[in-house]
Formats: C-alpha cells, structure tokens, sequence
C-alpha cells in the first residue's frame, strides 16, 4: 500500500486523470459531465474505461470469440456515443482516452489504476432507482473493496442536471 501512495503524489510530470466506467446506463452520463467538467477546470485528463466481461462460454471456444467482438464492438459504440456528449455538453476539443479491459469489472478497474499512475480519481454515477445506487457504485464505495480501494471515489447523484454539475465542478 505504501508504494501505491507513493506513485500517486502528483509530483512534476504527473498529471490528474478522472477515469469513468462507462456502460448506457442514465447515471453513467452523470458520471461523464462531472468529471469532465472536473478535468476541464482542473486541467486534468478524462479516461473512459468498458470493460467486456466474460461469458461462460468456455467449451465453445467459436462462441465465446464473438462473443468477445461483440463486447468490442458495443465498447466502440459507446465511445463514439459519449464523445457526441462530451461535445453537446460543450468539451468539443476533450479527447479522452479510452480503454476496453476484458474480465471482471472490479477486477479490471483496480488493474487498470495500478498500472495508470494518472488516474486520479475515480468518478460512478448512482441510479436514481430507489432500490439502491447500482451495482457499482455497491461494490466499489460499499462493498468488499472499500477499505482498500487506492484512489478517492466520487459519486455523482444521477438527479443532479447539467446545471447543477457545473456549478458543483
């Protein structure tokens, strides 16, 4: 753990990265405007990860590699969909990074901060479904990985407007 904080100080030649799990859920877009309007008046960067989690295709090894495309293809898709946000949203001239991992969604996040020494910050967004914040924000700020997660976690209520993100960011 001491390495991790180490790697983390933010000395010269390090810059902030705000990385988002992106996925079409309504609360993800919360997620994007807030941390690229934290990026924008930070100057720090945006990373916008999906991850392509495994079916139990493993004895069907023909379906399990369209399977695989099919998660690549809908990771690009995406991507181009939130880059049109990030340009209604008025960040025309952003251009995030963007990362597709392969395996378990928690597994890959803390895999991909461990070997980003930018990434910053991570930023979920919580449904608005009264039966709880979603799955992720469950697991990673109320699960097992809370203790030990190695970067702060900012969750971005998903009733907050555009409006109202800007005047928080």
């Amino acid at each position: 753990m001491a390495d991790r904080k180490k790697r983390r100080s933010f000395e010269k030649g390090h810059s902030r990265k705000f990385l988002v799990v992106v996925d079409e859920t309504p609360e993800c877009e919360r997620a994007l405007a807030f941390a690229a309007c934290r990026a924008d008046h930070t100057g720090g960067g945006l990373a916008l990860l999906y991850v392509v989690e495994p079916g139990d295709f493993q004895h069907w090894l023909g379906v399990e590699e369209v399977a695989r495309e099919e998660g690549i293809s809908k990771a690009k898709a995406v991507f181009r969909l939130f880059g049109r946000k990030l340009k209604k949203l008025g960040f025309e001239k952003m251009q995030p990074e963007e990362i597709i991992r392969e395996g378990n969604m928690a597994e890959e996040i803390l895999a991909l901060i461990e070997t980003d020494a930018d990434i910053a910050i991570l930023v979920l967004g919580a449904s608005k479904d009264p039966s709880g914040p979603g799955p992720l924000v469950s697991l990673l700020a109320a699960g097992k990985y809370t203790a030990e997660f190695p970067i702060p976690i900012t969750i971005v209520p998903g009733t907050l407007t555009d409006g109202e993100i800007r005047a928080l960011a």
